[in-house]
């Protein structure tokens, strides 16, 4: 922040700078304050991974796209950074690793979903934190199987989060036959839910919650108010999500 680079910068000839003159420099140097971006960090391992996996699937048709359901897990905070905590950088730089930032707390909750072209999961309310039991147990067993049960023309789509990955979990989806669409670590950019979660936290502080109760009330209510036809739309992007990771020789792009 401007503010406490002037208080630790001496002046050339006065002993203090004032903030206005930090961002004078920085504005005459082509840097701005902007918000920062929340992404993972990304090894050349990872960006290749990616690409590879974009490559094989950026001529995915509709009919493709229709038999995958994407899932997820996320954590939703009750209160959020008020936006006063910026970073400096040029137009191009929106994605650079120095330029990312996360915040947010005062209490939160998990919750798992999926979403398909036609169909979605119940949003489910996770207790504490996952891990491959509760993941077999909480999610798979009472939600999944039957889902996949109901549509068996779909493909499980998850990430690599070691609760999805464990060996217990494989011997599980092996035994009940679960089709599982291969993954990339760290590709959020390629799961359409991902924009999902983001409209959900819009809807949901439309009213902001004042407790975590009234956070989880929002969050299941305005999961059955987005609309299929919203789902159907972020679904269909693979292709376009797919060309933009290549542009990007599998580092992060605009999703």
């Amino acid at each position: 922040m401007a503010t406490t680079t002037a208080r630790v910068t001496p002046g050339m000839h006065n002993p203090c700078i004032s903030a206005q003159t930090v961002r004078n420099r920085l504005r005459e140097a082509g840097l701005r304050a902007c918000r920062p971006v929340v992404r993972q960090v990304l090894t050349r391992h990872h960006r290749q991974q990616c690409h590879l996996w974009a490559q094989t699937h950026h001529h995915w048709t509709r009919q493709d796209c229709q038999k995958v359901i994407f899932t997820d897990e996320l954590r939703f905070c009750l209160t959020r950074g008020d936006g006063r905590i910026h970073v400096y950088r040029r137009r191009n730089e929106r994605y650079t690793e120095a330029c990312r930032d996360r915040f947010g707390g005062g209490g939160s909750v998990m919750v798992w979903g999926g979403v398909s072209q036609y169909h979605r999961t119940e949003l489910v309310v996770i207790a504490g934190n996952l891990n491959a039991v509760r993941y077999r147990e909480d999610i798979l067993l009472p939600h999944v199987v039957p889902f996949l049960q109901a549509h068996p023309d779909l493909t499980l789509q998850h990430d690599n989060a070691t609760s999805h990955t464990a060996r217990s979990v494989r011997d599980f989806m092996q035994d009940r036959n679960v089709s599982i669409l291969p993954w990339p670590a760290k590709s959020p950019d390629l799961n359409p839910i991902e924009h999902v979660w983001n409209l959900l936290d819009l809807r949901a502080r439309a009213i902001p919650p004042r407790n975590v109760r009234e956070l989880v009330g929002a969050l299941v209510e305005e999961w059955g108010n987005i609309s299929q036809q919203e789902l159907a739309n972020l679904v269909q992007s693979m292709r376009r999500r797919c060309t933009a990771v290549l542009n990007a020789a599998g580092g992060h792009t605009r999703y």
